[in-house]
């Protein structure tokens, strides 16, 4: 791994359902004949979810279960005071009142069969409180390491033996402290049986543990002997649907939680005779301009023999 600072270069299907799951290697996955298990696993599907998706589902069964007690008051003939009529849109608002535990006191029940529906939707209402809060708070609080990969890999052939670098870089102010890093070669190969077993492979870094990441990093895999990659032959790799790994842990300095990030790359996204072009530059002023928008840029090694 060699580390960028002071612009140099310092080196050291259930049924026939089909999901289809987007990876960071940008390759299509499909899965056959899994189920989605929505509701026994509905408190991971509210995490992982999309912001606009997440609010929009909330927004939709906030309305369906308001809705649904407004109708159960009407077609129980529950007595509402200052809900002319049974007025379904009257009613639709009382509930939303209810089942917030805001209560304005302008329509109230009366009888027992609209005090035991207000008592049933109070404590679901109670609930569905307490588990949205706990899950906008969950949201917030996940760890999230604002680490960003280069587009693709390169390998260089200045050095010797040749290497395969990947840049990456911490865009928050914060830094990521104590990173480890893993490298490692997937691959479909025959195993026993002739059935196709997924192995990995590790690819040694030169440096695999970064104390503090606060701008640029690269990681070098020597690509010497002793390096799985070494004498690969393009074809073998594509039957093996080989790609390469980045495994991140680190801890964030601002908030002290683990942190834990994955990239892949499919072999078409390697670069031979390639180097990246520097990100960190000192400035006339004596400080230094760290340029993001040049983590992903590359440049061909004019001295490559």
């Amino acid at each position: 791994m060699s580390l960028e600072s002071e612009g140099e270069t310092v080196h050291q299907t259930g049924g026939d359902r089909r999901r289809v799951l987007q990876d960071h290697g940008h390759r299509t996955v499909s899965r056959v004949g899994m189920g989605d298990k929505f509701w026994t696993d509905l408190y991971h599907h509210a995490l992982t979810t999309s912001w606009p998706r997440f609010m929009g589902w909330s927004t939709l069964a906030y309305i369906v279960v308001n809705l649904a007690f407004a109708v159960m008051y009407r077609v129980c003939h529950a007595h509402i005071n200052g809900s002319p009529d049974h007025d379904l849109l009257s009613l639709f608002f009382f509930s939303v009142q209810t089942l917030s535990t805001v209560g304005y006191g302008v329509m109230a029940p009366t009888g027992h069969m609209a005090n035991a529906l207000v008592s049933i939707e109070a404590l679901l209402g109670m609930m569905v409180n307490a588990l949205a809060t706990g899950v906008v708070f969950a949201r917030f609080s996940r760890p999230r390491a604002q680490i960003l990969f280069s587009r693709n890999a390169v390998i260089s052939q200045t050095s010797n033996p040749h290497a395969l670098c990947i840049r990456l870089a911490n865009v928050r102010r914060s830094a990521v402290l104590a990173m480890d890093v893993e490298l490692s070669l997937s691959q479909y190969v025959a195993g026993e049986g002739g059935y196709p077993t997924h192995v990995f492979t590790p690819l040694k870094l030169l440096q695999s543990h970064i104390p503090a990441l606060r701008f640029a990093a690269r990681l070098v895999h020597p690509i010497d002997a002793a390096s799985p990659l070494a004498d690969c032959d393009p074809v073998e790799l594509g039957a093996t649907h080989a790609q390469i790994l980045v495994t991140v842990r680190g801890t964030d300095e601002a908030t002290g939680q683990a942190v834990l990030m994955q990239r892949s790359y499919d072999f078409e996204a390697v670069l031979e005779g390639r180097r990246f072009v520097k990100m960190i530059a000192r400035e006339p002023d004596g400080g230094y301009l760290v340029d993001y928008r040049r983590l992903h840029e590359v440049e061909e090694e004019l001295d490559a023999s």
